[in-house]
């Protein structure tokens, strides 16, 4: 039987959940091996408000949480690395391409996701590990497919996303309605607890929240073997 794996790329515990946590679930509902490799494990993000644990266990913390939300979107453990939150702008980017090719090469995705040029928010980190996976997946050769993570403009628009950097509409691949997967996706979001007081959205009325979070934009940044890019086959008109 066809196994089909994708390896999600992401910067620090949390990224994985806040906006493709539905897409991930859903694809592993439909059969798909769902890989997160994580480049940090958060240590310069908040300890909550209240605090949960002190900055010195943080990192210890927020790799639980991100071991959480895989868990409650059915996913793979995920694979982490050892760079500094906040510091991967400052790593030899050849060595942080280099780790993300060797689990490329141990994982064997058919399709990798990531951040796109902009980082989606323009987040340091997430604009290195995004170039850092571009780059792993045009040395690896056999992966069909690349994906970004985006917002559309006029999703921003519309709903005062002012931190994100959206892309033309025209721009995006695929919209994902993930509200099969929204309690998933809720509980994987809860599983950062300590990150909670950083996103006001989860604050808000159910409804306010799916419209933010009910609706998953990925740009197709590359392709190489249509036949093999299953998450266009599965997700293309939504599920």
């Amino acid at each position: 039987m066809f196994k089909r794996w994708l390896l999600a790329i992401f910067a620090h515990p949390d990224d994985e959940s806040f906006r493709p946590g539905g897409t991930l679930a859903l694809l592993a509902r439909r059969g798909v091996r769902v890989q997160v490799l994580t480049a940090t494990r958060g240590e310069a993000g908040s300890c909550g408000d209240p605090p949960l644990c002190t900055p010195e266990e943080l990192s210890t913390v927020r790799e639980q949480e991100l071991r959480c939300a895989c868990a409650a979107l059915g996913i793979e453990s995920p694979c982490i690395l050892n760079y500094r939150d906040g510091h991967l702008d400052e790593v030899e980017p050849e060595g942080l391409m280099a780790e993300i090719l060797q689990v490329v090469r141990e994982v064997h995705p058919q399709v990798m996701l990531t951040f796109g040029p902009d980082g989606l928010s323009g987040h340091p980190d997430h604009v290195a590990v995004g170039r850092a996976a571009t780059e792993a997946f045009r040395q690896a050769g056999d992966v069909a497919a690349l994906y970004t993570v985006a917002v559309p403009q006029s999703v921003a628009a519309r709903l005062g996303m002012g931190r994100a950097r959206p892309v033309p509409d025209e721009e995006i691949a695929l919209t994902v309605n993930v509200t099969p997967a929204w309690e998933q996706k809720v509980a994987a979001i809860h599983c950062h607890a300590t990150q909670l007081g950083a996103s006001p959205m989860v604050q808000a009325p159910v409804e306010q929240q799916r419209r933010f979070f009910g609706t998953e934009h990925f740009v197709r940044a590359a392709v190489r073997q249509p036949d093999q890019d299953f998450l266009s086959m599965i997700l293309k008109d939504g599920l």
